[in-house]
Formats: structure tokens, C-alpha cells, sequence
């Protein structure tokens, strides 16, 4: 099983979670309401994200996990050949090679540090993720939640206050305002701001 689909997912028909586990484990619950015929709409998120996942569920069940294990390449297939020779960087140890735009005085000052720029932008990544990691920890509770509470909650009453609670860290009017929607959707939004909002 690839690493799509051991992500943790979380799922609902309507305003009723129906399921929670790895996205395998989900979609096999979300496959049998559909094929049940309810008439509320059926959505998978991602729950470190809240990103909605996307899943084809057409045919027999057995189809639709195969679709899993093989997610659809977007330009067809790719080849790949292993005696082409590899260009920089360490692959096996995860190091990505992209682009970075600065001025030449950025690149003075990096090329003088020691072990050249790419360590020395590593060591100056490391630490702004080690002192914003509060900060940070924050604004993902913040950007998860609502991106959930526009899919689930949009049109509920009180949801643009409850956003603003959200983001200006006032605990008490976003827990006033979520109490009166469905219970899975309030106690979601409430476990995903819960960072945000010093839970």
C-alpha cells in the first residue's frame, strides 16, 4: 500500500461522520452509503489538511481499491530509466533539487558560509521551523479548520462570526457560536482549531 493511501481521512454523509481511519479503511464505508442511495453528499478529507479527496467510486469495490493503489498519472505513463546517470543532490537520503531566486548578495553571503549555500540555507531553515514552531503549529490549526468549516459549514448559521473567532484566537465565541451546528461537524471544527484556539 503506497503512502496516499495509509494518509489518516475522515468522512461524512451529509453532517454525519460515517467514518475515520486510513483513506483504504474509508473509502471502503464510503463506498457501501453510496451504493446504499442516501441522498446527502458523501466527502472525504484528509485530516491532517482538510483537503477533500477526491475518489472514484464507480464498479465493484475490488475496482475502486485497485484505482487507489494506482492513483491516475495526470501525463500518462512515465519511464524511467535507471542507467541514465543521476544529476546533484542525494535522492537516497530525500534531498530535492528546485529553484531559488536571490539577489547576489544573498549568494555571496552563502557561498561564504561554511560547507557552501545548500547547507547553509538547510541550517537557516531548520531554524525559523524550530523558533515559528508555535507560530506555525497555529496558523495550520487555523487554515485546517476552515478550510473544513467552508466545506461543512458554510451555510450554517453563525459561520463567518465562528471564522473570525477562528482567527483572532477567541476560544469562547468560536465555541458559542459552533455549539448549535450538527454534533460530528462542530466536534471536528472544535478538534481541528483546538491548536488555534490554545485547546
Amino acid at each position: 500500500m503506497d503512502e496516499q493511501n495509509t494518509k489518516h481521512c475522515i468522512a461524512f454523509e451529509g453532517s454525519r461522520r460515517i467514518a475515520s481511519g486510513d483513506l483504504e479503511q474509508v473509502v471502503v464505508k464510503v463506498k457501501q452509503v453510496v451504493d446504499r442511495g442516501g441522498e446527502d453528499p458523501v466527502l472525504i478529507f484528509d485530516d491532517f489538511t482538510s483537503e477533500v479527496i477526491e475518489v472514484d467510486l464507480r464498479g465493484a469495490l475490488s475496482e475502486v481499491l485497485m484505482r487507489l493503489e494506482k492513483p491516475a498519472a495526470a501525463d500518462g505513463p512515465v519511464n524511467v530509466d535507471h542507467n541514465v546517470a543521476r544529476g546533484p543532490g542525494r535522492p537516497k537520503l530525500g534531498v530535492v533539487s528546485r529553484e531559488v531566486t536571490l539577489l547576489p548578495r544573498h549568494w555571496d553571503w552563502l557561498n561564504s558560509q561554511p560547507g557552501g549555500a545548500s547547507v547553509a540555507l538547510r541550517k537557516l531553515v531548520e531554524e525559523a521551523r524550530r523558533v515559528n514552531s508555535g507560530k506555525d503549529k497555529v496558523r495550520h490549526s487555523q487554515e485546517t479548520a476552515y478550510r473544513f468549516m467552508s466545506s461543512m459549514a458554510g451555510n450554517l448559521p453563525g459561520f463567518e462570526e465562528a471564522a473570525r473567532a477562528l482567527f483572532a484566537g477567541n476560544a469562547g465565541r468560536f465555541d458559542s457560536l459552533v455549539e448549535p451546528w450538527p454534533a460530528d461537524v462542530r466536534d471536528h471544527a472544535r478538534k481541528l482549531a483546538s491548536e488555534a484556539l490554545g485547546g
